[in-house]
């Protein structure tokens, strides 16, 4: 069984050139100095990427049809959506590891840089399983299925990153200290070339990345098994990601019920996934549905939290 793509060679190409010139121009030109940033910046980074993501959403509908573009916006807002899980965690780790705001993006800078490779791998080889193994849609499909019910159980569940076995390994095998030299991952310690706190923070948000793609890149590919849909879309939400970690780290607090609608969504891919042999669900609907239920999840949060903030 061979996936058709809308991607050319060139297509491919121009694609990456285009991710590499804007981590070029994020990290040379607009972060070249360390600083703190705030609401204003994040608010028009965050504009910027959906911005970006949108006019290309617009260039596949225009040259493929309408179903490929309801596929990559869909594969676009489950990914964006689950992000918003990451920062959680992102929050915990940078707090438990004390990492002052003004070294905060460079760690996510180099993180998302490294996610991009890893996430391209795990994209072309699942189309390649997927591709030989058609059973594994189905255990695809109930994988999501679990993992929904694994995040709506844990939901409010205290995180401890730093005590995770990921670190335990990495101190293990790393010497460290916990000793900051200013933006540097790397320093001296007597004798001794030691990581700092900024690169042991950095492998905790490789990991956490990581793990999620797990969760994150079946759901796409319970939309569409096209490679070219997924890894841009993905993309797309990544990239983004930081700007969206500054624009909402102080909130995270207030989305209550977000996890829900989280664990609704993984869940609703994953039937749909199970399923679409026997009932297939199309791009558009499968859009309103999601929409709905995201949009529910935040409504009941923005509620309890005015609820809270007037008792």
């Amino acid at each position: 069984m061979e996936f058709e793509t809308i991607g050319s060679p060139w297509a491919w190409v121009g694609f990456v050139a285009f991710v590499l010139a804007m981590l070029a121009v994020d990290l040379g030109i607009f972060h070249r100095k360390a600083h703190a940033v705030g609401f204003r910046e994040a608010l028009a980074w965050s504009a910027v990427w959906i911005t970006l993501s949108l006019l290309f959403n617009a260039l596949v509908w225009w040259a493929f049809g309408a179903d490929r573009g309801l596929e990559f916006l869909t594969g676009y807002l489950i990914e964006k959506s689950l992000s918003v899980d990451n920062i959680f965690v992102f929050v915990v780790i940078f707090a438990a590891m004390r990492i002052p705001a003004i070294h905060q993006h460079r760690v996510l800078f180099w993180g998302i840089a490294s996610a991009l490779v890893l996430r391209a791998a795990m994209i072309f080889a699942g189309t390649a399983m997927l591709a030989r193994f058609h059973w594994l849609i189905y255990a695809l499909g109930v994988f999501l299925i679990l993992t929904g019910a694994k995040l709506f159980f844990q939901r409010g569940k205290e995180l401890h990153p730093e005590d995770s076995w990921a670190m335990r390994l990495a101190r293990r095998l790393i010497p460290s200290t916990s000793r900051l030299d200013g933006n540097r991952f790397f320093t001296r310690d007597g004798d001794r070339r030691v990581a700092t706190p900024l690169f042991m923070s950095l492998l905790l948000v490789e990991v956490t990345d990581v793990v999620f793609a797990v969760d994150s890149i079946p759901a796409i590919f319970a939309i569409t098994v096209d490679p070219f849909i997924v890894f841009t879309s993905n993309i797309f939400a990544i990239l983004g990601l930081r700007s969206l970690f500054f624009l909402v780290a102080g909130l995270v607090d207030k989305f209550k019920y977000l996890k829900v609608g989280l664990a609704a969504v993984l869940a609703f891919v994953g039937a749909k996934m199970t399923l679409a042999s026997l009932y297939p669900i199309s791009p558009l609907a499968s859009l309103v549905v999601i929409v709905a239920i995201l949009g529910a999840s935040m409504i009941a949060s923005i509620q309890s939290s005015q609820a809270r903030d007037a008792s």
